[in-house]
């Protein structure tokens, strides 16, 4: 396992924290020394989970809606007030269902805009300022393998706009800030076993494993594992960097 040195422990905003990635990110950022903000939108589920990790003294929690401005402002005071300074921004909360094209409503297209693209802007532009006061820092964004290998069964067009747009404001902000030494990456995951699927009423996910080219469905931990490393590398900006298993890379025949 990969640990962070520093003369300051570095301090990172999870979104998205009290289950399947942003949990695991969470923890595996903790088992690193990094200090973490936790934060969702459902009070006893993310109770739950900074308990689960054994209420951490280098964690704290801050339950709200991302896709409300003023939370990611209150994220970004929170890291400061009790850490002294930002250093990661993770924008993993996020939203996903298959809506058929025809069937979509502009109620549909509006959330998935206001969590998955306008929640992760409004945080970024929160940390901003505070990552430019350190110096630096990393914003990693989590998106989706599927922008680039679609599933003609699995309608999400709405979905899928909404993460093209969270993918296109890495590669810009990467621009914009790059002279102040702040990193903007993304993550482009295959289908990971995590309980959002649960929730669309997929029980089973392992007859999917065959989409990936290791055949097999993804950890929480895989990607986990991928954005310690977007975070904490100081070379690596403006990149997706495809968590898949080789979705997008290929097919299995045969």
């Amino acid at each position: 396992m990969t640990q962070v040195t520093s003369n300051q422990a570095l301090t990172a905003i999870v979104t998205g924290a009290s289950t399947g990635l942003g949990f695991a990110i969470t923890k595996r950022f903790l088992s690193d020394g990094i200090n973490v903000v936790m934060n969702a939108r459902t009070a006893a589920d993310l109770e739950t989970a900074y308990e689960s990790l054994g209420s951490p003294v280098n964690a704290t929690f801050l339950v709200g809606d991302i896709a409300n401005k003023s939370v990611g402002s209150e994220l970004v005071r929170r890291a400061e007030a009790e850490f002294g300074g930002l250093d990661i921004l993770v924008n993993n909360a996020g939203i996903f269902a298959a809506i058929p094209f025809l069937d979509t409503e502009e109620s549909d297209i509006d959330r998935f805009y206001a969590i998955n693209f306008k929640g992760a802007y409004f945080a970024a532009q929160a940390a901003v300022p505070a990552l430019q006061k350190r110096g630096g820092g990393a914003i990693v964004n989590i998106g989706t393998t599927l922008l680039e290998h679609a599933i003609a069964g699995f309608p999400a067009s709405a979905a899928l706009a909404s993460k093209a747009a969270l993918h296109s404001l890495t590669e810009q902000l990467s621009a914009e800030f790059g002279g102040d030494n702040i990193r903007v990456s993304t993550i482009a995951t295959g289908i990971i076993e995590t309980p959002l699927h649960a929730k669309h009423g997929i029980d089973d996910i392992s007859g999917l494993a065959g989409l990936h080219l290791v055949n097999r469905i993804g950890k929480p931990d895989d990607v986990a594992e991928a954005v310690v490393l977007l975070a904490t590398n100081g070379f690596i900006s403006g990149t997706t960097l495809r968590v898949d298993g080789g979705h997008a890379a290929g097919h299995a025949y045969g």
